[in-house]
C-alpha cells in the first residue's frame, strides 16, 4: 500500500452555495448543470479504488488493474447526458448524424464504410476547463479522449505540477489557478469541472460567472510563498511545465 499512499496528496477547498435569490448579487458564479454518474452497481467499478489492509498489515488506498478502464466508461456515461445539456445544436446535429451513418454502416456489414465516431467540440461550450489531476497518466488521456487543446488543460497541469495529485479537490485548486491568471475568468465565462471518486463515480459541474473573476488566490500566490519560506523557487522544465522546490 506504500506506493498508492505516495501518490496522494492531502488537499481540500470549500465554497459557500445558497438558493436565496438576494444572495445573487454578491455571488461569483451560478450552478448551471451538475450530473454525477455512479457506476457502484458494478463488481469491477466497486472494487477498482477501495481502502484495505494488506498483507504487511498497512492501510491504504488499493488500485486496480481496472481502474483505467472504469474511469473511461464512467467518463463516456456521464458525458452522454452532459453533452445535449450544454454543446450548442449545430454540434449535437452533427453528432446525432455520425450516429446514424455509423448505425447504417454496421447495418451493412461494412467496416470500411463506418465513419469514425464525431468527437464533438467542447471549446464550443466552455472557456475554461477544470480536469481532476489524477496524475499526467489521467490528464494526458482525458485531453485525447475529450479532444481538448493543449491550452484548455494547462491549468490543470500547472495544478498537478505544483500540488500533486489531491484528488477531486484538485478542481477547485485549478479554478482558483484560472482566477489568478493574466485573463481570469470574464462575466459570462462557462467552467466545466470533471473529477473522480471511488465508488466508482465520475461526476460534472457546470458553473457560469455572474461577473469577472480575477482574484490572487492564496493558494497560487508564489511571491507570498518564497516570503515565508514555503516554496524555495518555481522550476520551469523543458516542456513548459511548472514543478515546485519546497524549501
Amino acid at each position: 500500500m506504500l506506493i498508492p499512499n505516495a501518490l496522494f496528496r492531502v488537499g481540500g477547498a470549500a465554497l459557500v452555495l445558497s438558493n436565496i435569490p438576494a444572495d445573487r448579487r454578491r455571488a461569483r458564479y451560478e450552478l448551471a448543470h451538475c450530473v454525477r454518474t455512479h457506476a457502484g452497481a458494478g463488481a469491477e467499478a466497486y472494487d477498482c479504488v477501495v481502502q484495505r489492509e494488506d498483507t504487511a498489515g498497512v492501510v491504504g488506498v488499493h488500485l486496480s488493474k481496472t481502474l483505467v478502464a472504469v474511469a473511461g466508461a464512467a467518463l463516456r456515461s456521464n458525458i452522454t447526458r452532459l453533452a445535449p445539456r450544454v454543446l450548442p445544436l449545430s454540434q449535437q446535429a452533427r453528432f446525432l448524424v455520425n450516429a446514424a451513418q455509423r448505425r447504417l454502416a454496421k447495418a451493412s456489414l461494412s467496416a470500411k464504410s463506418r465513419p469514425p465516431t464525431f468527437l464533438p467540440d467542447f471549446s464550443t461550450a466552455f472557456e475554461h476547463f477544470c480536469v481532476h489531476t489524477g496524475g499526467r497518466g489521467v490528464l494526458d488521456g482525458l485531453e485525447k479522449q475529450l479532444g481538448l487543446a493543449a491550452a484548455h488543460m494547462a491549468p490543470s497541469r500547472a495544478t498537478l505540477a505544483r500540488y500533486g495529485n489531491t484528488s477531486s479537490s484538485s478542481i477547485w485548486y485549478t479554478l482558483a489557478g484560472i482566477e489568478a491568471s493574466p485573463g481570469g475568468v470574464a462575466a459570462g465565462d462557462r467552467v466545466w469541472q470533471v473529477a473522480f471518486g471511488s465508488g466508482f463515480k465520475c461526476n460534472s459541474a457546470v458553473w457560469r460567472a455572474l461577473r469577472a473573476n480575477k482574484v490572487a488566490h492564496r493558494a497560487w500566490d508564489v511571491a507570498l510563498d518564497a516570503a515565508e519560506g514555503l516554496l524555495e523557487e518555481e522550476v520551469v522544465g523543458g516542456d513548459g511545465s511548472a514543478t515546485a522546490q519546497a524549501a
